[in-house]
């Protein structure tokens, strides 16, 4: 009995360490090389601001032990830190729970998808898994798997400059940007005033109430100070004088110029007596069927619908006369109210409103800004390529015109451009609440977006800018490349976009290497990112010579590409050559 009881425990510890030298656990471990690992894409790349992984997974027949649960937990390293992906696990055929099963006879496989957030120091990087495996209460964990190198970052080369629009003429040397549709700046502006002389039927006479009523008066007394007033240029006066159209066109023709005579006469009578020395011109028209037409239209005159299609149908005077004296109800109300108005001398001033000079108005925008209006404070600032001085003139804009959309707005375009994106962005909210959905303020709220990395809100607020302008349209070219939308950033940089890099960077990333091409050599100035992103296709296509060539002009223009290329998977089947080192020294 004692052989039996000593004899029970030694077998039962010989099968324990039997067991456990053959446990599946360790045997997954010892084997786990014979697992085969592959990453799409081979070299990962970032779009969209992510990283984007496939990681398949193919076991080999034998492999998976049923009753084992495995967990994978792919991790990027590198060099300041490290990001793990989403863990996931698989799972043997006897094992209750609801992960992928891998069958141990005919093995399997598995096909993961993974995302994680970019940041530039993750380009040069590894992407590893870290695997463990338990049965019950037993756990391993298996040597550490790289299966990736590094990340292509391509697409954040784009120049992520949005185009803000401002409120105030542009200047060939000036930075903003002028909208025709707003009010700007004239100094040299075009006024006028225009009296009438009336005449009796069938008459040339001036009669001397004519001469003494208001209108005649002012305008008397506005040719008198435009001639004299240092701002003003009396820049002609002109005597249109007509007949009514009733009557023959003979006795018309001979009224009209009788009438054009005695309206030039008082005319010159006036200018004499006030010492006034002007170009006058005269002209006569014997039927005034425009004005007819125009008196019409104002007209309360029943069957008036009726009388303009009359003029609408015929062009022959006496034609048109017949028919409207056919409509005998209503010609009697033309004869009363609508001719006698037509049987006129029309005396017109012409002036020029001359403003400030730029001399002046650059001194007040300085000194005492409250004395511009706004479209002179507007011009202020096209005076000026300072930008700190732009931006007080609209400051002291905001101030005086406080209820004026531009002056928040530009102050906002020059915060912007200073990188100051909180206070731009404030201006910009205000210059919406005054004037609401204004196309070229929602551009610009969208370029705060853009620059703050809110691309959803940028994508709102620039699909409410339809016709703020061409910035538009480049600035959602800039926001579909940071989301990774190549295809159609192409197409909102097109050939007229302003911006060669970002449209060649947008083919580049489209997969359209000549296309990219084209559009750099296009370019009327290379610049470094214009070099560097040739470089790229020369190295995409194989053209090892064009590459250095770029390369070393890239680096040249910029010396920041020196960093960038030495990090940049784009250039690594070259890394080991002694050419691409000599860069770098």
């Amino acid at each position: 009995m004692k052989k039996i009881k000593f004899v029970v425990p030694i077998l039962f510890a010989m099968s324990a360490i039997l067991v456990t030298g053959c446990s599946p656990l360790k045997k997954m471990q010892k084997n786990a090389d014979k697992i085969n690992y592959t990453v799409v894409p081979e070299v990962l790349e970032t779009h969209g601001g992510k990283i984007d992984a496939t990681i398949q997974s193919q076991f080999p027949a034998k492999y998976f032990a049923p009753k084992v649960t495995m967990t994978v937990t792919p991790v990027l390293k590198y060099g300041s830190g490290e990001t793990p992906l989403a863990t996931y696990a698989l799972q043997g055929e006897k094992v209750k729970a609801n992960n992928k099963v891998i069958p141990k006879e005919a093995g399997g496989s598995n096909s993961y998808k993974g995302s994680l957030p970019y940041n530039k120091d993750m380009q040069r990087s590894d992407l590893e898994l870290r695997i463990s495996a338990s049965q019950g209460s037993k756990s391993v964990t298996f040597a550490t798997v790289t299966i990736a190198k590094g990340v292509i970052a391509t697409s954040t080369l784009v120049d992520n400059s949005p185009l803000s629009i401002t409120g105030w003429q542009k200047k060939a040397n000036s930075t903003g940007i002028y909208d025709p549709t707003l009010d700007k700046y004239q100094r040299i502006v075009p006024d006028a005033f225009m009296a009438d002389l009336i005449y009796l039927i069938n008459s040339a006479d001036v009669r001397p109430k004519e001469l003494t009523k208001a209108e005649i008066a002012h305008l008397n007394k506005y040719i008198v100070e435009a001639y004299s007033a240092d701002r003003k240029e009396l820049k002609g006066i002109e005597v249109s004088a007509y007949a009514s159209p009733d009557g023959t066109m003979d006795l018309n023709s001979k009224l009209a110029g009788k009438r054009e005579g005695s309206a030039s006469d008082v005319l010159e009578k006036d200018l004499k007596k006030s010492k006034v020395k002007a170009n006058v011109s005269s002209k006569n028209t014997p039927e005034d069927w425009e004005g007819f037409k125009e008196l019409m239209q104002k007209s309360n005159i029943q069957d008036k619908d009726l009388i303009l299609r009359v003029l609408a149908m015929y062009s022959d005077p006496e034609v048109r006369e017949r028919e409207i004296k056919n409509l005998s109800s209503a010609f009697t109300k033309v004869a009363d109210e609508i001719l006698p108005q037509l049987r006129r001398a029309k005396i017109t001033a012409n002036v020029s409103l001359i403003g400030k000079t730029d001399a002046e108005i650059a001194r007040l925008a300085d000194s005492d800004p409250s004395k511009l209006n706004q479209a002179e404070l507007l011009y202020a600032a096209t005076l000026t390529n300072d930008a700190a001085k732009q931006k007080a003139i609209f400051t002291s804009f905001t101030k005086i015109y406080s209820d004026d959309w531009r002056g928040f707005n530009n102050l906002g375009y020059i915060q912007l451009n200073e990188g100051d994106f909180a206070a731009a962005d404030k201006n910009f909210q205000k210059a919406d609440q005054l004037d609401p959905k204004n196309p070229i303020v929602q551009n610009n709220l969208g370029c705060v977006a853009l620059k703050n990395g809110d691309w959803a809100k940028a994508e709102v607020f620039f699909g409410a800018a339809t016709g703020a302008g061409k910035e538009v349209r480049e600035n959602m070219g800039i926001l579909k490349i940071k989301q990774g939308d190549y295809d159609t950033a192409v197409k909102y940089l097109d050939t007229k976009s302003t911006s060669f890099a970002n449209r060649a960077l947008a083919q580049l990333l489209n997969g359209d290497n000549n296309g990219a091409l084209t559009t750099l050599n296009a370019a009327p100035i290379e610049s470094g990112r214009i070099a560097y992103l040739k470089a790229i296709v020369a190295a995409r296509t194989g053209k090892t010579g064009p590459m250095y060539e770029s390369l070393v002009n890239a680096i040249k223009k910029d010396p920041a590409y020196k960093v960038i290329a030495q990090n940049d998977r784009e250039f690594d089947k070259y890394a080991n050559e002694q050419n691409f080192k000599l860069l770098f020294q």
